[in-house]
């Protein structure tokens, strides 16, 4: 079998999506099934950088990815032009990356990473939350393409949506904090999940990692920080796709999510320039045709299309300077040998844009606020729906919840709990909220039609 055969396998060997006729790619096959699928819908509807409803112009979640998107396909045609021959020995795909870009997002939970923090608490003794796990559990399981194959994606696809290829137990710290006694009380800095894959879900992973050799999945799984007592570990390699699709992203978010703060007035001139500027001035010399003086007067212009040329030459910067790279360790199979780096400099100056957009932006107290609203209500819906599940979950979840519960009764391997965790983390930022008002308020709005 030819090494692509290979990647382009998957874990449902014919569906009836194999329409007579159909000429697509296997990448074009997956790029639509992300698509069109309902999870990538909900991105709508959940947070990016600012809340749902604060402002209209903010980048949504579905915004950001269709944008990281963009910025991934532009990569690859940045490869193929400029590292030609490598770019072809490695297959490298537009469909593919703007695959991975699409659905790199579609696991996080309602209200960002405050949801995705409290879902993590209200797992702990279950297996843990985290935002990329839940990514590769709908694309395998979830979303209802197959019965039981998600949207049975081709290997390779899945192989670039593992950011992390270990799983819970593997990448978890030794010890969790104690418990709390009031939700108000959660230390959310204690409680941030491990990057990694439920431990539920590592038979797909185990199908994934078939196509590899033993030592090529051994050192796919190595850490770069091992886990401890009191911190998790953080695994080193992912393929080069999942590489392209992380470096898109974070352009996608240090770029884009400025312009979002500048814009509704959450970052002013002043803040960029005490914060800013010096270091932008440190980089003119490394960096050529770059002014920081220009750079700042077009941000904060008031013509909007002169910020908007500010950005795009941001964009442009950073994806020009990007190469791709050996690790330093070798890999039999060659899609594990390389990464997508951009220039030293033009790290350093994204670096700092995602470091000035954490620090101004994502930690603002209004904004902590409304992230302390959202996991009070993820919390108080888990710990209602958990005391009496087959009561309270709509019929489709609650079946799927009894089929967990009778697996575990049997001996056989089944989290019942897990299943409350997809059916919060699925939901939007609006639906968590309306959801909330109707179990705990006594002035609440007509019941709502159950999606699941």
């Amino acid at each position: 079998m030819q090494h692509s055969d290979i990647w382009q396998q998957r874990m449902q060997a014919s569906t009836p999506a194999d329409r007579s006729g159909d000429t697509r790619t296997p990448y074009q096959k997956d790029k639509a099934r992300v698509l069109h699928s309902a999870a990538f819908r909900r991105l709508q509807a959940k947070t990016q950088v600012m809340y749902i409803g604060m402002h209209d112009f903010p980048r949504t979640r579905l915004t950001h990815s269709l944008e990281a998107s963009q910025i991934g396909g532009g990569l690859v045609v940045h490869f193929q032009q400029h590292q030609t021959e490598l770019a072809e020995s490695l297959q490298l795909s537009e469909s593919l990356i703007e695959s991975l870009c699409l659905a790199h997002d579609i696991g996080h939970p309602p209200y960002g990473h405050g949801g995705e923090i409290a879902l993590n608490y209200m797992m702990r003794h279950h297996g843990g939350f985290e935002g990329n796990g839940q990514t590769f559990r709908i694309v395998t399981q979830l979303e209802t393409y197959t019965a039981d194959a998600g949207m049975n994606l081709c290997r390779r696809t899945l192989l670039g949506l593992l950011k992390y290829p270990v799983t819970m137990h593997q990448a978890r710290r030794k010890r969790l904090p104690k418990d709390i006694s009031d939700f108000r009380h959660l230390p959310t800095r204690d409680w941030l999940p491990a990057k990694a894959l439920y431990d539920d879900d590592s038979d797909a992973l185990k199908w994934v990692l078939s196509a590899l050799c033993d030592r090529d999945i051994e050192r796919l799984q190595q850490f770069s920080q091992q886990p401890s007592e009191h911190q998790h570990g953080r695994s080193q390699y992912k393929s080069v796709d999942a590489s392209i699709m992380e470096l898109a992203d974070d352009i996608a978010y240090g770029v884009h999510d400025l312009e979002d703060a500048i814009v509704v007035g959450l970052i002013q001139r002043d803040r960029w320039m005490a914060e800013m500027y010096e270091l932008l001035q440190q980089l003119e010399s490394e960096l050529p045709e770059f002014n920081a003086a220009e750079l700042t007067d077009l941000l904060f212009s008031a013509q909007h299309y002169q910020r908007k040329r500010a950005i795009g030459d941001l964009v442009n910067r950073l994806v020009t300077s990007a190469t791709l790279q050996p690790y330093p360790v070798t890999f039999d199979d060659p899609i594990l040998q390389y990464q997508a780096l951009l220039g030293p400099t033009e790290h350093k100056l994204l670096q700092a844009l995602k470091e000035f957009i954490f620090k101004f932006v994502i930690r603002k107290p209004e904004m902590q606020i409304q992230e302390f609203k959202g996991q009070q209500v993820v919390m108080e819906i888990f710990d209602a729906l958990a005391v009496d599940p087959e009561r309270l979950l709509p019929e489709n979840t609650k079946q799927r919840y009894q089929l967990e519960k009778q697996r575990l009764e049997q001996g056989l391997k089944g989290n019942p709990y897990r299943v409350i965790a997809d059916y919060l983390a699925g939901m939007t930022d609006a639906y968590a909220a309306r959801l909330h008002q109707e179990m705990f308020s006594v002035n609440s709005p007509p019941r709502m039609t159950s999606r699941f």
